[in-house]
């Protein structure tokens, strides 16, 4: 016989785990500093190499009046406003992702969480139609 609530139960665990959950699974591996720690570490890296890239782009832009205005320039002060502006994106950069990573791995545990409850349901159902099927193999076997 078919339990419907049973089958309710194994279709919404099953989308969950192919769609939301599989990031969310994946991420509750990881303990939150961990993950914070990677993402923290990634985006260090993807911020040096975009402000490199952009900096390569603008001194490219500007590089015919750097040319003729270089004796003029004062290259002490021009070095430590790039310096101090990388700086403050990366400051900021790393803000957002700590703040976007903590956000995230809280909604993964509460997602990972639930799964977990249901699947303790699931288990129940399991248990209440095995104990069911042993009573009646035990009349049957008894008569």
């Amino acid at each position: 016989m078919l339990n419907e609530q049973k089958i309710k139960k194994m279709r919404k665990l099953a989308a969950y785990e192919s769609g939301k959950g599989r990031e969310d699974l994946s991420i509750s591996n990881y303990y939150r500093s961990d993950y914070i720690g990677l993402a923290l570490i990634k985006n260090f890296f993807i911020t040096t190499i975009a402000y490199a890239l952009l900096l390569a782009v603008y001194f490219g832009y500007k590089s015919e009046y750097m040319m003729d205005n270089l004796h003029k320039m004062d290259l002490f002060s021009l070095g430590f406003k790039i310096i101090i502006i990388y700086i403050v994106l990366l400051v900021a950069y790393s803000i957002l992702t700590y703040i976007y990573c903590s956000v995230k791995y809280r909604s993964a545990q509460k997602g990972v969480e639930e799964y977990y409850r249901e699947l303790g349901q699931l288990k129940k159902i399991y248990d209440r139609e095995e104990k069911r099927a042993g009573r009646l193999t035990g009349r049957r076997k008894g008569a």
